[in-house]
């Protein structure tokens, strides 16, 4: 129950309370989410609302906070929840809150770091069956590590950014050699991101995956599949990749997912021993993919072969640190039937089946002026949605 006038199941209520960086005119500050409002977290601290460690006054994104560690991030959660369900606190809050509508977004943490996993085993293997066909979709490794690549950090962008048309080397199959020019074929990954806040001195167990990881974002791995098919072998993505990705401006703590958590899968054959431990679960996320206003898919990261537990051991297992706003993404999330795959590339199975939107046209991947959002939503207490808003991109002519 809150004081502010928000229906009980509301997808942003005191049971979710995402953080999120936010701006008016020429100030910008840290902030958490409550219905359709942001509260200035620097300024409820600075008046003794909330107890932070100092880590949010003057601060524009979170990466000090989520610095913190886990102690700070429940106290911060504790106290949130008591200011927004005690009536008499309203008149020192009210003054602090600021409507979604007004303000801009910013991105929520500097990105440290940006590693794209691979753990989807229907998009493996239905990529598999399209880059080589006729050959076992799975690679050998598949099954026994979770396969990822290093992206750019710098390329991480805010929802609501324009993705310019990457350009680069392409191949046709009936061209004799290799040509440059924009992309043919761009196309999207609807992915969910995992957020470091603790920094590592080396490797992190599966079962202390809580005590680094804050929260997650809805991602957008743009993808320029002429360029990837071209470049990927034997090094995997490069510039087909690297251009741009996209989050969402809320970060979702671990903690409003806890009524989320479902048993990890059942893996044959089985994995090493720093791969096992008790934190081997899921999340039951549903996304949901449109395409210039169409709904297009709906990919379930339930169905997740390898956790963020795992993939951060796995990260770190050779000794790299994991540093404070660290993003790791879970790869593309596709279900068993077209309509719940995370990428339009199997959407359209290359292009031969493509998509009709809702004004009559049709299409096999992005052209300039089409735009995507992906949302998220998972079940949270006593049923009420927790919602992770959503990241947005529309294509425009190459720079």
């Amino acid at each position: 129950m809150t004081w502010l006038e928000l229906a009980e199941d509301h997808p942003f209520g005191v049971h979710n309370l995402p953080l999120c960086s936010f701006g008016r005119e020429c100030a910008e500050w840290v902030g958490v989410r409550i219905g359709d409002r942001i509260l200035n977290l620097a300024g409820a601290e600075s008046l003794g609302l909330v107890d932070a460690g100092g880590s949010l006054d003057g601060e524009t994104t979170l990466n000090r906070f989520l610095a913190e560690g886990r102690p700070t991030w429940t106290r911060l959660r504790e106290q949130l929840t008591g200011l927004f369900s005690d009536s008499r606190q309203r008149e020192k809050v009210e003054p602090l809150l600021f409507e979604v509508g007004e303000v801009r977004l910013g991105l929520p943490f500097d990105v440290a770091d940006y590693v794209d996993f691979y753990s989807f085993e229907q998009h493996a293997r239905n990529l598999g069956k399209l880059f080589r066909p006729g050959m076992e979709p799975l690679l050998p490794n598949w099954k026994h590590l979770p396969v990822g690549y290093h992206g750019r950090a710098g390329t991480v962008v805010v929802s609501g950014t324009e993705i310019p048309r990457p350009w680069g080397q392409r191949k046709r199959p009936d061209d004799a050699a290799p040509t440059y020019g924009p992309s043919e074929r761009l196309d999207i990954e609807a992915e969910l991101g995992f957020v470091v806040g603790v920094s590592s001195g080396g490797a992190v167990p599966v079962d202390e995956f809580r005590e680094y990881v804050y929260g997650a974002v809805i991602v957008n791995d743009w993808s320029a599949r002429d360029l990837q098919a071209w470049e990927y072998q034997p090094l995997g993505p490069f510039t087909g990749k690297s251009f741009r990705t996209s989050v969402s401006p809320w970060v979702v703590s671990l903690d409003a997912l806890d009524a989320a958590r479902v048993p990890g899968p059942v893996q044959e054959p089985g994995v090493l021993p720093y791969l096992q431990g008790r934190a081997h679960h899921g999340y039951d996320i549903r996304l949901e993919v449109t395409w210039n206003g169409t709904v297009v898919s709906r990919p379930p990261f339930a169905g997740m072969y390898w956790t963020p537990a795992q993939q951060l051991a796995h990260l770190t297992v050779n000794g790299a640190f994991a540093r404070t706003g660290d993003l790791y993404a879970s790869g593309t999330i596709s279900g068993a039937s077209p309509e719940e795959t995370g990428s339009f590339i199997e959407r359209t199975w290359n292009g031969a089946q493509p998509v009709r939107l809702s004004d009559g046209s049709s299409r096999s991947f992005l052209l300039d002026g089409d735009t995507v959002t992906i949302s998220a939503t998972a079940p949270g207490v006593d049923g009420a949605a927790v919602a992770f808003g959503e990241v947005t991109g529309t294509v425009v002519q190459e720079l």
